[in-house]
């Protein structure tokens, strides 16, 4: 592309269609709130550093659920198996008692681990920082574990997925 004029302003629904084709995971991220259990589903989560091992997420401003999460300071990003549709929908609603139904046990921290998650990770809060109409959110990992024989459930253009066989 050539020409001198500065590029227009880019629309959400446009930046949404084109970074759909960029592969991800869903987690749930949960702890235990004076309420009881809490937890959302997440699709912006990434390792972040390895020493010392850091991860990050993104809630968005307008979650309800944040909020209780962050004042509990230790929280688990539950990775979803392949068969975990379901959890990330019911745990992407509002208002709803998103436990009711779903079996767990605690992490070390006491935060929830969901049952049959392909990879868990135990956390407290690192840092937070101004992400748009998001907060990016850096935790601190304590503790974690894998089901090597749970494949990740994976989202691709606004539809869930699941991995191939191995290439080569």
């Amino acid at each position: 592309m050539t020409g001198s004029a500065p590029p227009g302003p880019v629309s959400p629904a446009v930046m949404r269609e084109v970074l759909g084709h960029f592969v991800s995971g869903i987690v749930v991220v949960t702890a235990m709130s004076d309420g009881g259990p809490a937890g959302f589903t997440c699709q912006s989560f990434a390792s972040l550093s390895l020493d010392p091992p850091l991860i990050t997420f993104a809630p968005a401003r307008t979650s309800t659920t944040w909020p209780r999460i962050r004042q509990a300071a230790a929280f688990c990003v539950n990775v979803l198996a392949a068969d975990h549709q379901e959890l990330s929908v019911g745990f992407a609603r509002s208002g709803a008692d998103k436990f009711a139904g779903v079996p767990w046990r605690a992490a070390p921290s006491g935060s929830p681990i969901l049952e049959g998650v392909s990879a868990w990770v135990d956390c407290t809060l690192w840092n937070e920082y101004d992400g748009g109409d998001h907060t990016i959110v850096v935790g601190r990992v304590h503790d974690l574990g894998a089901a090597p024989d749970r494949p990740p459930l994976l989202y691709y253009r606004g539809n869930y997925g699941v991995t191939g066989p191995p290439l080569g």
